[in-house]
């Protein structure tokens, strides 16, 4: 990595991240890279917008992370893989249907030593069994999309945490009413001049009307 990705990189994620979670997504970015060449894992060309961009794009919404996570339609392991290095501590499961982003990820898991993440090769309308606190997308689809594919995968009291660009008024208007907005919340990702929000949706469940 480049000084001058490196020192965005750093200064960043100041206060979120100690060296070793640092070492890692270098790691990561030098990583994803090198096999964009030949599978094509981002638009992304340039090492300082794959850090902006990417890196603490992902990262800006560690506050919200909770354990278990389903990371849906993760491509390259975003934002999953970036908050796993974060806090390797969490259980975080990335789910895609592309073979070639799952074979990257299992290196990077290999590599980046985080025992704790898993990697899912498939379509998220057919996984059954294990159920999670809380399910991720950054760019997997619309609110109603994901909440359609992804609710028999939440845990009773759990929630959605979907990364938009824009104000999503138009999404969150196509809601049903079983599911409740919890917060629509502006996020500051550093060196970024572009809207970013993390949307926190929940199943609103007889009890609660």
């Amino acid at each position: 990595m480049n000084e001058d990705a490196r020192s965005c990189l750093h200064q960043g994620l100041q206060g979120r991240a100690d060296h070793q979670a640092l070492a890692r997504l270098e790691a990561y970015v030098d990583a994803l890279l090198t096999w964009n060449r030949a599978y094509n894992l981002t638009a992304l060309k340039e090492e300082k917008q794959v850090v902006i961009r990417h890196i603490l794009d992902s990262a800006s919404i560690l506050p919200a992370l909770q354990s278990p996570l389903l990371d849906v339609g993760t491509g390259p392991g975003l934002p999953g893989l970036v908050l796993a290095a974060l806090k390797p501590d969490a259980d975080i499961t990335l789910l895609d249907s592309n073979g070639k982003k799952v074979r990257f990820l299992r290196q990077m898991i290999s590599e980046l030593e985080l025992p704790n993440v898993k990697v899912i090769w498939g379509r998220v309308e057919d996984q059954h069994g294990r159920i999670y606190q809380a399910i991720s997308s950054r760019a997997f689809a619309s609110l109603l999309e994901m909440r359609q594919a992804c609710h028999h995968l939440l845990i009773q009291g759990g929630c959605y945490l979907a990364m938009k660009g824009r104000y999503p008024e138009e999404e969150l208007q196509q809601l049903p009413e079983e599911v409740e907005v919890e917060s629509c919340q502006v996020l500051e990702v550093p060196y970024l001049q572009e809207a970013r929000h993390l949307v926190i949706l929940r199943e609103r469940h007889p009890a609660e009307e």
